[in-house]
């Protein structure tokens, strides 16, 4: 059980750069208690705690006035309507949530200002508030994914220990695919070398995608840079995958994937993914929606 720490925030929203489909990226919380043995995220408590004191695991920080500084923002008569991010930093739907309840406060501000978002998760708590999303997207653009690294519950129990089962957020993303108009994915971040990156294994991945009638499957590679998250990355590995622990430290030499064998992987995901027809362009039903938001602006005039 993580250690709960109240806090309050200046901003709700931070800009963020890259070739994403949003702007901004808006975190309820700090911390996260799914406990993904290759997060890339360690590094964001450092300046929250002592040197060497906690962790990001073990401490979760709550925005306590998250939802006040968000319709400040949207209420703005600079704010043009961006797309924001719901968690890029730490899961909005973690453990926590489903005490604290921020998320519905959120969406319900959300609806009211029509505001397009996106939402990556590995909780099946969204279920919760699937009426709220599906409001949403009635209004506006929501694109809503869950991370499914492996479709092995065992594998996913020593990769990702305090998440539900991949079958479980699977079967979230199908109810989010009947009920709503949500561009629903599931992504496979991070595709790890060795241990999830067989033929048959994304096989199974891009299967499960067309299952559940998701528009889209998007895989992702593994970031060792950080140190603290490569040393526990490759404890991990070496406990329960010892074969691939000096073939993995080859490839993440410098901390990023070597480039020939990353050509190679996304060569074997094209082939998959045309054989098994499931889409890799995430970005579809957003394009769909800016065309059809464009006209109907054009025909206000």
């Amino acid at each position: 059980m993580a250690t709960l720490h109240s806090i309050t925030c200046k901003e709700a929203l931070n800009r963020v750069s890259g070739k994403g489909p949003y702007q901004y990226d808006l975190n309820a919380y700090r911390g996260c208690e799914h406990r993904c043995v290759y997060c890339f995220a360690r590094y964001s408590q450092n300046y929250l705690l002592p040197k060497g004191e906690g962790s990001f695991f073990e401490d979760v920080f709550i925005k306590e006035n998250i939802v006040e500084r968000l319709e400040r923002r949207l209420r703005s008569r600079s704010w043009k309507g961006e797309i924001i991010n719901l968690g890029g930093v730490t899961d909005s739907y973690q453990p926590i949530e489903a005490t604290r309840k921020l998320m519905p406060d959120i969406l319900r501000l959300l609806i009211r200002y029509k505001n397009p978002i996106t939402l990556s998760t590995k909780s099946v708590l969204p279920l919760r508030d699937l009426d709220l999303f599906a409001e949403l997207s009635r209004l506006t653009f929501v694109g809503l994914d869950a991370s499914v690294t492996t479709t092995d519950p065992n594998l996913a129990r020593i990769l990702e220990p305090g998440a539900p089962s991949p079958a479980a957020r699977l079967a979230m993303l199908g109810e989010f695919v009947r009920h709503t108009n949500a561009s629903v994915g599931v992504h496979s971040m991070p595709v790890i070398p060795y241990i999830t990156d067989s033929d048959p294994q994304l096989t199974q991945l891009m299967l499960a995608t067309r299952e559940i009638g998701a528009h889209y499957w998007l895989p992702g590679t593994l970031n060792l840079r950080g140190t603290a998250t490569r040393s526990a990355f490759f404890r991990c590995v070496g406990q329960h995958f010892p074969h691939a622990k000096q073939p993995l430290s080859v490839l993440y030499a410098d901390g990023s994937l070597d480039r020939d064998y990353k050509v190679q992987l996304y060569k074997r995901i094209q082939a998959l993914s045309l054989l098994h027809g499931v889409s890799t362009d995430y970005r579809c039903q957003l394009r769909q929606w800016q065309e059809k938001n464009r006209y109907d602006q054009l025909s206000l005039y």
